[in-house]
């Protein structure tokens, strides 16, 4: 035996854990069905939130965040509702990473050279009740680099080991099954597929070569979840969501196909929580994809009025920015795959931002003139690039003309000027003074009592139909597949539990595959920034188990 441990998957959690294994002396093979170009998996494409705790930046903008509040927070949209069976190690694996994010991992990331923007994001603001869904305060900290700079320092560590022997890395490698030999996992086969140049992203031949087989005293699954597999999306799709959209975009690329968790479930893992799922309401079709039906999300400031398919307002505290899985299911009860957001100048200069590293080329690149041009009047350079570009945007000088473009573009003429007219006038009336009943207007004025959403995030309020604050401009919002909130179950040490209840011996998972730790460690909801930090934590929890051993 050549290698000590199989890591299946390149993608973040995959690095982690492979860096982790191999610091211990362990030789690892690190297999990969996509090409080299795909090293870092999903992790790369991302903004580069992450949730952190009392960390410095919070106290630097005057916020009191605490462990205690940050558990209430998470067990308040978790809503964990199955803890003597599927639930009962995801509540477990809850409660360590909130440990995780108040303590070690801050300064081990610092320790590899990751740093963060100063402003921290308020993401998930719930509009609850206080043990409800939602982050109490803001914790979303944006990664200076974005994704990249998340992926880089653990891609070096692998390709240290790679130079010193530790690590064999081998993209090309689809794994096709799991090995048992005495009910242990003790290796894979699968086969080699033809060399590819797709790029990164971009969807890569699945010709074979070749068949390859090899065996471990430890196999680590970190393969990612189903988002990019629409038809497997909607074959999971949780009743109460309504029922699935026939049109949806997604927000990762093809090869994030779920195929290693059936594969892992045939070998006797146990999947749980299947039914939970973390999609976007809020995306856009990209008007330079790299994927099939290539969506990007837009990050919402709160002002934004946000109308159903009909034209009809959506009700509280269906906000930009609130609730994601509420009102997914506010939307799926329309009948409708699409709704609006309508907005003004001064909002879209102010608060919108788009998910992903490359929409960010000033925070991706870590250019603080360009970030500090975010100021200066103007949407930002990639969202006038989708203004100008994209077919979901629509500008007017006045409400009747953005009305019409908007039936224009859908073709169905479902919206009436009148009744939007209306809606609108009735909102902008609620301006006049410093208390209103209207409760978006009272969570914007709100959110701009915190220093970062006042200097960079939330418009001043204003009139939408005062033309000094215009042009008008009108979105169509598409649902975007994302998240397996759901997968493989595993214990606190990353091991795979098995149908009957036991670990399954050199068998483990980390990552999305494992819905972050235990199967489903966010519960039926997610508070942002703790996707990346799920794969981090895991892969790190895998990886210093796996090296004991």
């Amino acid at each position: 035996m050549e290698q000590d441990v199989i890591v299946v998957g390149a993608g973040l959690a995959g690095l982690v854990a492979a860096a982790e294994i191999a610091d211990a002396g362990k030789k690892v093979v690190l297999l990969d069905q996509e090409p080299e170009a795909s090293l870092g998996g999903q992790a790369w494409w991302s903004f580069g939130g992450l949730f952190l705790v009392d960390s410095p930046e919070q106290r630097r903008l005057g916020i009191k965040d605490s462990k205690e509040l940050a558990l209430q927070d998470w067990l308040g949209s978790a809503g964990f509702d199955r803890e003597d069976d599927e639930d009962y190690w995801g509540r477990q694996w809850a409660e360590a990473y909130i440990d995780f994010a108040a303590g070690e991992k801050r300064a081990w990331l610092r320790k590899m050279g990751i740093s963060f923007f100063p402003v921290v994001g308020w993401a998930e603001r719930g509009g609850y009740l206080a043990e409800g869904h939602g982050n109490s305060v803001p914790r979303f900290h944006i990664v200076w680099g974005t994704g990249p700079a998340i992926v880089e320092p653990f891609e070096r560590r692998v390709r240290e080991h790679m130079n010193n022997g530790l690590i064999d890395y081998r993209p090309r490698h689809r794994v096709n099954q799991l090995i048992r030999h005495q009910g242990a996992v003790v290796g894979v086969s699968g086969s080699i597929l033809v060399p590819s140049d797709a790029a990164r992203g971009e969807q890569s031949s699945m010709d074979i070569s070749g068949p390859f087989e090899l065996r471990a005293r430890a196999v680590l699954i970190t393969s990612g979840g189903i988002g990019g597999n629409q038809e497997l999306v909607r074959a999971n799709w949780p009743k109460r969501l309504g029922d699935p959209p026939k049109q949806m975009l997604s927000g990762v690329p093809s090869h994030v196909d779920g195929r290693m968790l059936s594969i892992t479930e045939q070998a006797g893992g146990r999947i749980v929580n299947k039914d939970r799922m973390w999609h976007y309401t809020e995306g856009i079709r990209n008007w330079n994809s790299v994927w099939p039906a290539h969506g990007i999300r837009i990050l919402p400031g709160p002002s934004s009025l946000w109308l159903d398919a009909r034209g009809r307002r959506l009700p509280a505290p269906n906000f930009p920015g609130f609730d994601t899985l509420g009102t997914l299911e506010a939307l799926r009860g329309t009948g409708y795959d699409y709704s609006w957001f309508i907005l003004t100048q001064k909002i879209i200069e102010k608060e919108f931002a788009l998910s992903g590293s490359e929409q960010n080329p000033d925070l991706t690149g870590k250019s603080v003139r360009q970030v500090l041009a975010r100021a200066l009047p103007g949407a930002t350079g990639p969202v006038k690039a989708f203004m100008d570009k994209g077919e979901d945007f629509i500008v007017a000088s006045d409400l009747e003309e953005l009305v019409a473009g908007m039936n224009k573009l859908t073709g169905e003429n479902l919206l009436s000027f009148e009744e939007i007219k209306r809606q609108i006038q009735a909102r902008d009336r609620e301006m006049d003074n410093a208390f209103t009943k209207d409760l978006q207007i009272t969570a914007l004025r709100g959110a701009r009592n915190y220093k970062g959403d006042k200097w960079i995030r939330v418009a001043r309020p204003h009139k939408i139909l005062d033309p000094k604050n215009g042009p008008l401009i009108a979105v169509r919002l598409h649902i975007v597949s994302r998240k397996t909130l759901g997968g493989l179950q595993t214990n606190l040490s990353g091991q795979v539990i098995g149908s009957e209840g036991a670990a399954i011996p050199g068998l483990y998972a980390a990552g999305e595959v494992s819905g972050f730790g235990g199967g489903g460690m966010h519960g039926y909801r997610a508070l942002e920034g703790t996707f990346l930090g799920g794969c981090l934590f895991s892969g790190l929890v895998a990886g210093r188990a796996i090296s004991t051993i």
